[in-house]
């Protein structure tokens, strides 16, 4: 089913503040789309939690972006793309990306020594689906995965540079390298870790590629707009919705450090009836 010069929004979905990273990219390759996001940041972070209890927050997430007649649907969430992609497809009536396939490709076409890191959620670790996505991209790549469980919390609080973030980085890549010390590319397999790349560059160093699945899931966007005709017909800029289930004022901070003063007023919302 096409869609044809659809003005409606594009719906974006994160666990928090992560997928504002996506959202930045988007807007920035497609001005005149109108688009909604949601942070579920009541609850999050969904890294530790159970594949089950990730896909039942994640379906009553994407049930209110779908309430917001969105024309298409971005998971910009790793661990719930690799948790409940598949689920979330059967549900919506509209075409839905995932972040990992996008990362994963972009990985595999840096890597020149043919091993490619990825520190991500304990969820999205779990589920190997880096590791067989990158695989897919280039079955003859080393992959190695490395859960850093300390990260998410610390972007959730703005906690972005310091000594406890440079701490917490320090110590993950340290024993991602200690495994394999042939790694030539890191991705960054949670959208909440692009809000740390200057300090994750800084401690990987020149002689590695950081990439991540932000602008590579803008151009898959783009491209699937295009194809299925379904751009809209409004030439000036497009309404940015930003929607969080949790704390306003302590999102409204992180974003702030995203978006400047092109940060619209944030909205709390329920997406459960509790």
């Amino acid at each position: 089913m096409g869609l044809h010069a659809d003005p409606r929004p594009i719906g974006v979905f994160d666990s928090g503040v992560g997928g504002l990273t996506v959202l930045a990219e988007l807007r920035r390759r497609l001005p005149a789309e109108s688009t909604i996001y949601l942070g579920d940041n009541a609850r999050a972070p969904y890294g530790p939690r159970p594949a089950d209890e990730v896909r039942a927050y994640t379906l009553e997430s994407v049930a209110w972006l779908l309430a917001q007649d969105v024309k298409l649907l971005v998971l910009a969430c790793n661990t719930a793309t690799s948790q409940a992609l598949p689920l979330v497809r059967q549900v919506a009536s509209v075409p839905v990306l995932g972040v990992v396939r996008p990362g994963a490709v972009a990985a595999a076409a840096s890597t020149r020594a043919g091993h490619v890191g990825v520190i991500a959620t304990a969820g999205t670790v779990a589920s190997g689906a880096y590791a067989a996505a990158v695989g897919e991209a280039d079955p003859t790549l080393a992959v190695t995965q490395l859960a850093c469980p300390e990260l998410v919390p610390m972007v959730e609080a703005g906690q972005l540079s310091g000594p406890i973030a440079e701490g917490a980085v320090r110590g993950y890549l340290g024993q991602l390298f200690a495994v394999d010390g042939e790694i030539d590319t890191l991705l960054l397999g949670c959208t909440h870790y692009p809000l740390l790349r200057p300090l994750i560059e800084q401690v990987a160093g020149p002689r590695v590629a950081v990439v991540d699945s932000a602008f590579t899931t803008a151009l898959a966007a783009e491209d699937l707009l295009d194809a299925l005709g379904g751009r809209t017909p409004h030439t000036g800029p497009g309404a940015n919705r930003i929607v969080t289930t949790g704390d306003v004022a302590t999102f409204t901070a992180v974003a702030g450090t995203v978006f400047g003063a092109a940060l619209p007023s944030v909205e709390r919302a329920a997406v459960t009836a509790d």
